[in-house]
């Protein structure tokens, strides 16, 4: 029987709406929308999506490593951006983390996020190798 691990960030939110930051069941583990917003409650990076999407990477990676996995287990990032047209700075960020890993992909542009001053939220998939 596969048993479910939520992993939390301590974001107040989190019991609020009712989610965890990742979610691990069995080897897969799924990490939730994530933005660029620090521990603070504020937003880093405004009005860079390269730099938020930096951020939320090194917040995802936190997050992967309480699950006991890494960037080499992701298998798919889901791309959320209020401007597909800095698509190539938060693909230059994505690519410092993922030019040799390759998962699969998606960038999506969105109408907004939860503040305007979010430029993009990123969820990943992991899959641990047994």
């Amino acid at each position: 029987m596969n048993n479910r691990i939520n992993i939390s960030s301590g974001a107040k939110w989190e019991d609020i709406i009712g989610y965890s930051r990742a979610v691990k069941v069995g080897n897969i583990i799924e990490v939730a929308g994530t933005t660029a917003i620090n521990e603070d409650g504020n937003v880093v990076g405004a009005n860079d999506p390269y730099e938020q999407t930096k951020f939320i990477f090194e917040k995802i990676e936190k997050a992967l490593a309480s699950a006991g996995a890494s960037f080499r287990d992701v298998v798919r990032t889901r791309m959320f951006t209020t401007d597909i047209s800095q698509w190539e700075e938060i693909g230059r960020a994505h690519g410092e983390f993922f030019r040799e890993i390759k998962p699969a992909a998606s960038m999506i542009e969105v109408k907004g996020l939860i503040d305007p001053e979010l430029l993009i939220e990123i969820e990943v998939t992991a899959i641990l190798s047994s």
